[in-house]
């Protein structure tokens, strides 16, 4: 089961910018970011590519990682996943 966290629960430790780029590339350098973080801490990307928020939500589930937080406003998708291992 997925953790419910607030926005104010999640404090992340490195933060990825997508704005204006388009699949497979956000997929790409989320893949390669979580790499450059520690297991535990947590990675923000913001994107807003409409591909990216089934492709990043299927692809941290199929790495392992968590998704703490998910959010849509407008164009613009945030993710806020902890590298689990």
């Amino acid at each position: 089961m997925e953790a419910n966290y607030t926005l104010s629960d999640i404090v992340p430790d490195a933060e990825l910018d997508c704005i204006g780029v388009f699949c497979p590339m956000p997929i790409a350098r989320t893949k390669e970011e979580i790499e450059n973080i520690e297991v535990g801490q947590v990675l923000k990307v913001e994107a807003d590519d409409p591909a990216a928020e089934e492709d990043i939500a299927r692809w941290a589930k199929r790495a392992g990682h968590q998704v703490l937080r998910f959010e849509k406003s407008g164009n613009m998708i945030t993710f806020f996943i902890k590298r689990m291992k």
